[in-house]
């Protein structure tokens, strides 16, 4: 059993969750970019959450978790001191960082939470990190002061212009390039539709794009097939070849797709979820 060591809201909106999980021997290993496979009890799914944060000396991980699924949502219902029956990692390839000088992290929402690890390990190993993150509005950014004490510069824009640089992330990469920022790469991880654009910009500039998949998952170990996606051509399974791969290459029409084929089922999950928590059901 993995113990919820701490628990906190990331944002005004409350849409994000930090949990802190005792598991000493995959904090013994983790490194940025890799993830997690969770169940909350025997009879529950089994779900990939991205390695936030680790303590190697505390033997903890650092989770965050946008409550918006079945198990997502009991998950947020948990409180400190409780367990977890399942803490499966680290899962995937960790953050290819060799040979970097500057790069610009790019976050879109709660993909802020994934993109954070990978801009604080870079900036770690003395790379020049330009991080750009980008909310809606905001009552949702969240980790501010650790964005910015992970990176060189911090970005944060909001679609509305109710916080930091109004406009999208996108937007805001095509500035930092047009101002003269020569980057080596470009990491982006969020929604994919704001992937599939921040490749579309870079593929422009010839300038080298890693993203971050995270498609439907079950077993986390290439056996199942489930998180199959299609890059350079090629079938390859992001829980063992990813999760990162060449932005360029992915066929995200097939992606978006693929990752939306459950969401009716999606939608009764929550329903019942509402039923048996006493919540309000919407619409």
């Amino acid at each position: 059993m993995f113990k919820i060591l701490s628990k906190r809201m990331l944002n005004d909106a409350g849409t994000t969750l930090e949990l802190v999980i005792d598991a000493p021997l995959v904090a013994r290993h983790c490194l940025p970019g890799q993830f997690i496979i969770l169940r909350l009890d025997e009879q529950g799914e089994r779900i990939p959450l991205t390695i936030a944060d680790y303590d190697r000396e505390r033997g903890t991980v650092t989770i965050m978790v946008q409550p918006v699924g079945q198990t997502t949502k009991m998950l947020a219902l948990m409180e400190e001191g409780d367990c977890l029956a399942d803490f499966v990692g680290p899962l995937g390839k960790p953050t290819e960082m060799e040979g970097l000088r500057r790069v610009a992290v790019v976050g879109g929402g709660v993909g802020c939470a994934i993109a954070y690890p990978v801009a604080k390990g870079m900036h770690e190993k003395g790379i020049e990190v330009d991080m750009i993150a980008g909310f809606r509005s905001k009552d949702i950014v969240m980790l501010e002061p650790e964005m910015k004490a992970g990176s060189t510069n911090l970005y944060i824009t909001t679609d509305d212009g109710s916080y930091g640089w109004k406009g999208f992330t996108t937007q805001k990469l095509e500035e930092l390039i047009a101002s003269g920022r020569e980057y080596d790469e470009v990491c982006a991880i969020g929604p994919a539709v704001m992937m599939k654009f921040v490749c579309e910009v870079t593929r422009a500039k010839g300038i080298k794009t890693v993203v971050s998949l995270n498609p439907i998952m079950i077993d986390g170990t290439g056996m199942c097939g489930c998180c199959r996606v299609t890059v350079g051509g090629e079938t390859k399974f992001a829980c063992v070849d990813g999760p990162e791969f060449d932005g360029h290459q992915v066929d995200w029409d097939e992606l978006i797709r693929r990752n939306n084929i459950y969401k009716e089922e999606e939608a009764e999950a929550n329903e019942h979820v509402c039923r048996i928590t006493g919540g309000v059901r919407h619409g």
